[in-house]
């Protein structure tokens, strides 16, 4: 189940919420190498690849991971429009337990204040929250960190279907192996570097 099977305290001290950290990964390339890798000859250990490659589309990973659990939640679409963004809300909505205030931090896209967004929202009132970092910041999600981004811009794959499962192979294996990060920073660190 990708409900809380038990809370916990810190989830219970901080007033039954849930904190999201949110970030898209956007136009993941569906490529596949156009000629077959060469083996080594004799005496000389390397592959050779050919760098040219054939495009089949793209991919966009919407996608948060719970900062009191590690978990990721996530969905893959293929394209990034407020439609998707609410999607994700909704696989949200339905995965978090009732009752529970899913708190989000994001940045400033578009598709997060839109028309469509607000109106979704206003169907699901005192479920969310939204943080938005400041404008023209960029937000870290931390599970796009480099090996993640790294794995994502070389895939390779015939056919959308392809890169969507390894995608979300990739998400089971984080998830099975969840990082609840724990930040090093204090608020009073942040602030006497900044005066």
């Amino acid at each position: 189940s990708n409900k809380y099977d038990d809370p916990g305290e810190e989830i219970t001290l901080l007033n039954q919420g849930v904190f999201i950290s949110y970030d898209e990964k956007l136009g993941i390339l569906t490529v596949e190498i156009k000629y077959k890798d060469r083996n080594p000859k004799p005496g000389k250990g390397f592959v050779l690849r050919d760098c040219e490659y054939v495009r089949h589309g793209t991919v966009s990973l919407l996608a948060g991971i719970d900062l009191l659990t590690g978990k990721v939640y996530s969905i893959v679409c293929e394209s990034h429009k407020s439609t998707d963004f609410i999607e994700f809300l909704k696989m949200l909505d339905k995965t978090c337990l009732e009752g529970f205030v899913i708190n989000i931090i994001l940045d400033n896209h578009s598709v997060h204040r839109s028309k469509e967004t607000m109106e979704y929202l206003a169907t699901r009132l005192n479920r969310f929250q939204f943080t938005f970092t400041p404008k023209h910041a960029s937000i870290l999600l931390i599970i796009l960190r480099k090996d993640g981004a790294h794995l994502l811009e070389r895939t390779e794959s015939s056919f959308k279907e392809e890169l969507v499962n390894h995608i979300n192979r990739w998400i089971m294996q984080v998830n099975a192996e969840a990082v609840v990060y724990r930040w090093k920073w204090k608020l009073e660190d942040i602030e006497s570097a900044f005066t």
